[in-house]
């Protein structure tokens, strides 16, 4: 989920032991509405014009291998990180092409996996390693506000909010060594929405009004999806039902689907019928803002790596015929962009240097 960054700075603390009880923002509840998420159409989101159909390449640089990219819903800007190790204090290890531009800007976070952008490519977040220490925190960086000034320790998985108000994320507790998963407030205070019975990844995915946040169990007998409501402060899951087993893939941003990984298919959960609708016999990657478009890997190895569906039509788009991964937030609004790394050679016109390199497809 992405994030348009207004003039108050995040400002939160997650203590290392597990608080006695949820902490919630006072005034959290009354910022939602209260209407289900599919009774409110998502926000129109206006496409950058100007720029070509067909493949670009992101990461123009030569000297080292590029990956982990998210982009913005109107396509324009692009965020991604660097494979090579960055050492130093000075070092820049995210960066942000501004496609419209043409210019390319670092950001100040050193050894950022998996980054995430704001909806207007102002702010990004990463989870990075903690100075001289073996565990995660998360590092947000803003154009106007520089790095802002939020602790936690062992903290990882950032997800943000449509304004960026709300920021999902997990956190490791130091004594049980089991996950939570957490919302802090902008405007005050954080929440913790689930204690999980491990360690294991919970791939927290927040709606863009900040009303739910879909999160993964992987704990014995707890196995599954599972969607939080601030409205409500109630958890429903698991979404795929108690007999399924299913991971996680991603919220779409305006709340109304939840995609999720169960055996060989891919399921996309919608919230407001609670029905699923299933693409059999391929790995879900990501979902477009509106949650019409889902972003798949088919099986075997001959054939295309990455397919866009139109889930209301059915019908497929190739995004790349040559090996090549992508990311959540990998897909614009309407399925109009898409980016995703490869390390071949031949996807666009003097690409030698032989390492991975972030490309976006613009399919009109």
């Amino acid at each position: 989920m992405r994030a348009a960054l207004s003039a108050a700075v995040v400002v939160c603390a997650v203590t290392a032991a597990a608080p006695t009880a949820a902490t919630a923002a006072t005034d959290a509840a009354a910022a939602v509405a209260a209407t289900p998420a599919e009774a409110t159409p998502a926000p129109t989101v206006a496409a950058v014009e100007g720029l070509d159909v067909g493949v670009e390449r992101i990461s123009v640089a030569t000297d080292e291998g590029y990956g982990a990219a998210s982009i913005t819903p109107d396509g324009r800007s692009i965020v991604f990180r660097s494979l090579e190790n960055v050492g130093g204090p000075g070092g820049d290890e995210v960066y942000v092409r501004d496609r419209s531009a043409g210019r390319t800007r670092t950001e100040p976070i050193v050894e950022g996996w998996t980054p995430a952008i704001s909806g207007d490519g102002r702010q990004v977040a990463a989870t990075t390693p903690a100075q001289g220490m073996s565990t995660q925190r998360i590092r947000q960086h803003s154009v106007d506000l520089g790095i802002l000034p939020f602790r936690c320790g062992r903290c990882n998985e950032p997800s943000l909010s449509a304004d960026g108000r709300y920021l999902a994320f997990g956190v490791v507790d130091y004594i049980s060594h089991n996950r939570r998963v957490l919302v802090a407030d902008r405007d005050g205070g954080y929440q913790t929405i689930a204690h999980l019975g491990s360690g294991a990844p919970a791939r927290p995915s927040v709606s863009g009004d900040g009303r739910y946040v879909a999160y993964q169990d992987l704990s014995y007998q707890k196995e599954g999806v599972h969607l939080w409501d601030r409205t409500t402060g109630t958890t429903s899951g698991p979404l795929e039902g108690p007999d399924t087993y299913a991971s996680l893939v991603q919220l779409s941003d305006d709340g109304g689907k939840v995609v999720y990984l169960s055996g060989s298919d891919t399921y996309v959960h919608n919230v407001g019928t609670g029905t699923a609708q299933r693409v059999p016999n391929v790995k879900g990657v990501a979902i477009d803002p509106t949650g019409r478009y889902l972003l798949y890997a088919p099986p075997g190895t001959s054939g295309p790596s990455l397919v866009l569906r139109d889930l209301r039509t059915g019908t497929d788009e190739t995004v790349s015929d040559q090996p090549a991964t992508a990311e959540v937030d990998s897909v614009s609004a309407d399925g109009r962009d898409v980016v995703f790394q490869s390390a071949a050679d031949g996807i666009v016109p003097g690409d030698t240097n032989g390492k991975p390199d972030v490309f976006v497809r613009r399919f009109f």
